[in-house]
């Protein structure tokens, strides 16, 4: 769901970027079709989106709030026009064996969609589940070659050759798969009342790790209500992030911006502040351009960096650079 700013917002905008002594073209999207928007993720105080915003940034992805609260953080980024996008739910526990925590996380992914809808955001941001832990054989993430059943979604073979000494992994994943359908469905109804989007995340938690695998969970429900959060800096150690934007395509409704940085035999690695890793940005804003992606960056991370450097920093990704 592509938000488009309005003119009061466009206004507000250029007015700040202005004051940074910079032009609306500053932000180097001329060559793309599909103009994209500036974020962080934090609290929608007045401080906050007032210092963010002089920083050259658009929005914010809030916490879960009650109704009350989130209804005044919305007036808040509109009186400074602004937008408050998304919320972040973060991770469940929809595959847990306890079903009190099963419950307890749809009841929280509600709260989460709820304070969404008074916030006047878009989506929230739901990371369904994690698998793993001690004990539990996993494929290297170079080693994956994925194959799985388009039907059920689940998996036949995560690595060539022999998987028998990952048949644990594949019973958890599927287990995790059935689970989280199961939450998202009876989820759909109170998105789709509060006219709230639930974009799947896989953040490392061991789930989803090939793209066209993530398509059919997203896929599965057929619902223009689910769909997919993409991290970019996440899915680095699987394989380059534009392939995952060329796969999930027009899905994908919202963007995280990390960065990570492989190692020299590109295996392995680590976070990094953005522009200083592996991710391949021209590349990639291609990619979510080619795809029609129109929507949110928002930076997580990179937290040593001043907020003009993050800015800075994002307007260079805008820009193809």
């Amino acid at each position: 769901m592509a938000h488009h700013i309005d003119r009061r917002e466009f206004l507000a905008v250029a007015a700040a970027g202005m004051a940074m002594g910079l032009s609306r073209t500053s932000y180097g999207q001329a060559p793309f079709k599909h103009t994209l928007h500036k974020a962080l993720i934090g609290k929608p105080t007045e401080g906050y989106l007032t210092k963010i915003k002089e920083a050259g940034f658009e929005g914010v992805e809030a916490p879960i709030a009650a109704p009350a609260e989130a209804e005044k953080g919305r007036a808040i980024a509109e009186k400074l026009g602004m937008r408050i996008h998304s919320v972040l739910r973060g991770w469940a526990k929809f595959n847990s064996p306890k079903p009190e925590e099963v419950e307890g996380s749809i009841k929280t992914t509600e709260k989460a969609l709820l304070a969404a809808q008074a916030y006047g955001a878009d989506d929230i941001l739901l990371v369904p589940c994690r698998i793993g832990g001690k004990g539990l054989a996993m494929p290297q993430p170079w080693e994956f070659r994925i194959q799985f059943d388009e039907k059920t979604g689940h998996l036949t073979s995560v690595v060539e050759g022999d998987n028998s000494k990952y048949k644990d992994y594949i019973q958890a994943h599927d287990h995790a798969t059935d689970t989280s359908k199961a939450a998202i469905e009876r989820l759909i109804p109170i998105a789709e009342k509060a006219g709230v989007v639930i974009a799947v995340e896989n953040v490392w938690n061991n789930l989803w790790v090939e793209p066209h695998l993530c398509a059919n969970f997203v896929d599965s429900f057929q619902s223009k209500w689910v769909r997919a959060y993409f991290d970019i800096g996440n899915h680095v150690k699987y394989c380059p992030p534009e392939k995952w934007v060329k796969v999930l395509g027009k899905r994908i409704v919202r963007c995280h911006v990390k960065d990570f940085k492989l190692n020299d035999d590109g295996h392995g690695g680590k976070f990094v502040n953005i522009r200083d890793g592996s991710v391949n940005w021209p590349a990639l804003r291609k990619a979510l351009d080619d795809v029609g992606y129109a929507g949110w960056m928002t930076i997580e991370g990179s937290g040593k960096l001043s907020m003009e450097e993050r800015s800075k920093r994002l307007d260079l990704i805008l820009a193809g650079k």
